[in-house]
């Protein structure tokens, strides 16, 4: 095979891959709205009442926040591939005890392992970064991210004519019907990722997580039915609060931990996360009000009374924007970076939003406010996979995505909960029933604008992306050595040669002692980056690169000079690595008095705590290891003579040499009370 077939024929692969990733992303969508329609009739069916109906809805949404960060992280570490055919499986069996069954409990059951589908979304794109070359990311991802919407808005109307034509238990066969679909496509083009990390599985952090998690999403979904100041809503929001205080600290001395906060706490992924909670907020309530505003009675002075697969229809044009939008989301995204895609999106979503509040007097308007409101919606969801993908270990992609699919399902939960008390708090009688007044629909369009916008905000504060080095050009074949190892260049990498190799060493000092929490750097011979890794606690720290080869690593870590090396990679195991120069902070004490040495000298924090302590020398020079960055202050002391002496300073990154004079001081006497 010639390297056209070649490049041809794994282009071809490439594009499987996006397209079944990309379908199984409207599977998952339409998991969330095969069964919205049926809401209003779900007691009757099952001879129920309406709030524990409304647990059908809740179970999903519950499931799916539980299982995302946990089958997230799985992922990295025990295969991508594997754990969506898990989630599949998890739909696939929840669509059939939803078909097969009748009672309450059972279809509970059923939607709560439907919603465990959630979590192929951050692990398809993690699967995404994993396969292509680096020009096809954006692309894929914004597909990816608009499939959502089109699967969202095919739910509606499908639910519709499956319920006019032919029984409830249809919308459960048709979704366990494509998500069987989708786990043989999954295994017949979707290749496993070699891109894994290693540890052991954080339970206790899990089990924490999805504690907090549960205590927290069951008050906001429910807060309607209980009220909001009652003793069930303010229990589980302080239980939740408890929990993650717990957690937090857990997590941070965990080895492997569940969600690694050092990373989450970058500014890129938590300003991301931020905007994407609030982008979650905004888009939601698009969803909740559009159908429900042209259901409406015409009585209502502002409703049309269209029938629910009218409605459904009417979201349509919506999800075919998402579509056609996911290209013009990859090019801004090429052309002025993810941050601005974020940017654009969200203000976007504002000025439709405030569109919508004006645009309310016919069908047209309210289809065209909805539509400008998904396409705007399908721009900002593209970038968030981008922003958080360029500031993540390549071995923690799927948990990074999945914390950030975790947010934005927080914030489309406690937009359900706001339109809902806002709808119901701004309403009149009609015929016996009470309705939503037409202000309480523009209060929630004026609530989502403001998000929208603060999402903008948030994501202006999002650090800017670094240019990438410009490519060096490939050598003409045959004029490398065959001895020579060969050179991994950011050419290569967007040449599309997958990351196949994860390679894992040791940090050590001269002792040979593990060095913990630093942090180890790849990059190409030609400056291209290629991964890092954070050093865990026994100095190891894992890397994704593109096959054997030749890269250099750079390493840190506090108190050490940064070094970097050439390494030659042919397996998994990198040589070890050795930090040989310690950062010191170093000094001269003199006195006009007497002899210096063996004074004791003090470091303290500049907020008054204490950080170390050491003796002068016979020449009246100290040493102590370099602090962390920040503000100090040293002292030295000479009891005898009654001298004494304090200089502030700033600790960066460089080693420092101070000198302190020491001084006479006054004694203060301190009598006792008697």
């Amino acid at each position: 095979m010639t390297a056209r077939h070649a490049a041809t024929a794994r282009s071809t692969r490439q594009s499987l891959v996006v397209a079944v990733l990309c379908v199984a992303g409207t599977v998952v969508a339409l998991q969330q709205t095969l069964v919205v329609p049926l809401i209003p009739e779900w007691p009757t069916l099952l001879d129920t009442s309406a709030e524990n109906a409304a647990w059908l809805v809740t179970a999903t949404l519950l499931a799916g926040a539980v299982a995302t960060p946990i089958l997230a992280r799985l992922a990295d570490m025990v295969g991508k591939r594997r754990i969506m055919l898990v989630s599949l499986g998890f739909v696939i069996a929840g669509s059939l005890l939803g078909a097969l069954g009748d009672g309450l409990a059972a279809l509970i059951t059923a939607r709560a392992l439907q919603g465990v589908g959630a979590a192929m979304i951050p692990i398809g794109i993690s699967i995404l970064r994993d396969e292509l070359p680096r020009e096809r990311v954006g692309g894929a991802v914004a597909t990816m991210s608009a499939t959502l919407g089109i699967g969202s808005a095919i739910g509606l109307p499908l639910a519709g004519v499956l319920v006019e034509h032919f029984s409830w238990h249809m919308v459960f066969w048709v979704s366990g019907a494509s998500a069987a679909l989708m786990f043989l496509g999954v295994v017949l083009v979707v290749p496993e990722s070699k891109v894994k990390s290693s540890g052991s599985f954080d339970l206790v952090g899990a089990l924490l997580l999805s504690a907090a998690l549960l205590c927290f999403l069951v008050p906001i979904t429910k807060g309607g039915h209980w009220g909001w100041t009652s003793e069930k809503v303010i229990l589980g929001l302080a239980a939740s609060v408890a929990i993650l205080a717990a957690w937090a600290p857990w997590e941070l001395r965990h080895r492997s931990p569940m969600v690694d906060l050092r990373t989450s706490a970058r500014r890129p992924v938590l300003l991301t996360n931020a905007a994407s909670l609030l982008i979650g907020f905004a888009m939601y309530a698009n969803m909740m009000t559009t159908t429900q505003q042209l259901q409406m009675p015409e009585a209502t002075g502002y409703g049309f009374g269209l029938s629910l697969i009218a409605a459904g229809i009417a979201m349509l044009p919506g999800g075919l924007a998402m579509v056609f939008l996911s290209p013009v989301s990859a090019g801004i995204t090429k052309r002025f970076g993810a941050r601005t895609t974020l940017i654009v999106g969200a203000t976007t979503l504002a000025l439709a939003y405030g569109m919508r509040v004006f645009l309310t007097g016919s069908v047209w308007q309210i289809v065209l406010g909805a539509t400008l409101c998904s396409a705007a919606t399908a721009i900002a969801y593209a970038a968030m996979p981008t922003l958080i993908m360029r500031s993540v270990p390549i071995t923690e992609t799927a948990a990074a995505n999945g914390l950030n699919t975790l947010l934005r399902s927080i914030g489309t939960s406690t937009s359900s909960a706001a339109v809902a008390a806002v709808l119901t708090s701004m309403s009149f009688s009609l015929v016996g029933h009470e309705v939503p007044k037409l202000d309480g629909f523009k209060t929630v369009f004026v609530m989502a604008a403001l998000a929208s916008l603060a999402s903008a905000l948030v994501a202006g504060f999002v650090p800017k992306a670094a240019a990438a080095p410009r490519a060096v050009p490939a050598r003409e074949e045959g004029a490398a050595s065959a001895e020579a190892p060969t050179r991994a260049t950011s050419s290569d990498v967007r040449a599309g040669d997958n990351r196949d190799v994860v390679a894992s060493g040791v940090l050590t000092d001269l002792g040979g002692r593990p060095l913990r929490r630093g942090v180890v750097t790849a990059l190409a011979p030609d400056g291209a980056h290629l991964d890092w890794g954070r050093v865990d606690e026994d100095g190891r720290y894992r890397l994704a690169l593109p096959g054997a080869g030749h890269y250099v690593l750079v390493a840190s870590a506090d108190g050490w000079a940064t070094r970097s090396q050439f390494v030659d990679v042919t397996g998994p195991e990198l040589p070890q690595f050795t930090l040989s120069r310690p950062l010191l902070l170093t000094g001269t004490v003199v006195s006009s008095g007497g002899p210096t040495a063996d004074l004791p000298v003090t470091l303290l924090k500049h907020s008054g705590e204490y950080q170390a302590a050491t003796r002068t020398d016979a020449e009246g020079r100290f040493e102590m290891s370099l602090p962390p960055s920040g503000r100090y202050v040293v002292t030295a002391l000479c009891e005898e003579r009654g001298e004494s002496a304090a200089r502030g300073l700033t600790v960066l990154t460089q080693p420092q040499d101070i000198e302190l004079e020491l001084a006479s001081s006054h004694r203060l006497n301190v009598n006792a009370p008697a």
